[in-house]
């Protein structure tokens, strides 16, 4: 078997390398530290705010059930009202 020996991309795997490394150099340097410190916290922030409204969607959720249940148990309380009056009407 004979090895056939290819300079571009011998010339490729090469460049990778050089790439790799300096890319490796660069997000490890302080400049890169702090840009992701920022973009963490600033995500950080975004959390809070979804979670905050999150939280007021639900407790308004939480209300309106409340206040559905509310007014079908008047309703109920109503056609009992009704039902009850008929029917003494009716027997009259």
């Amino acid at each position: 078997m004979k090895i056939h020996f290819n300079p571009k991309k011998a010339g490729l795997f090469a460049g990778g390398i050089l790439f790799g490394t300096a890319g490796v150099k660069a997000l490890s340097s302080k400049d890169a530290k702090k840009f992701y410190t920022n973009c963490t916290a600033a995500v950080l922030r975004a959390k809070d705010c979804v979670m905050k409204t999150a939280t007021a969607v639900q407790e308004n959720t939480e209300d309106i059930l409340a206040e559905a249940k509310q007014i079908n148990d008047d309703r109920a309380v109503a056609e009992a009202a009704a039902v009850e009056e008929s029917a003494a009407e009716e027997a009259e």
